[in-house]
């Protein structure tokens, strides 16, 4: 197994691309000691998508970002009203409300029940 590793110099903006061809068994690996080895060389890594566009984490978009921000964001995401979400989620609106203001904490069992009914991560409401 060979790894093929090219320099192309030169780029706009005083920038040079490295490309790095790997065997795809070894991509993770290889990528996650890349990821770890850059910022020791005063890089910050930054992903990005296949438009070469920046991608960026929530905690850079919204630092202040709370389980509450995330739930009414969902629920704007949907389009849905408050009664429709608290319907799908077997609860009362009023619990949606408290949890969209934080006057309730989103307990480990709602986020499960959120992530599962809209198929996302329930992490992001703990």
């Amino acid at each position: 197994m060979n790894a093929e590793l090219r320099l192309v110099p030169g780029l706009e903006g005083g920038r040079t691309e490295i490309n790095l061809s790997i065997p795809s068994a070894k991509a993770r690996l290889v990528f996650n000691a890349l990821r770890g080895i850059l910022p020791m060389a005063g890089l910050k890594v930054r992903r990005v998508n296949e438009e070469g566009e920046e991608l960026f984490t929530s905690e850079e978009v919204f630092p202040d970002g709370s389980p509450a921000m995330a739930l009414c964001g969902l629920r704007g995401k949907e389009d849905i009203t408050q009664t429709e979400l608290a319907t799908r989620l077997g609860i009362s609106q009023n619990m949606v409300s408290d949890m969209e203001s934080g006057k309730r904490n989103i307990s480990l069992k709602m986020a499960k029940r959120i992530g599962e009914e809209f198929k996302i991560p329930y992490k992001c409401f703990l």
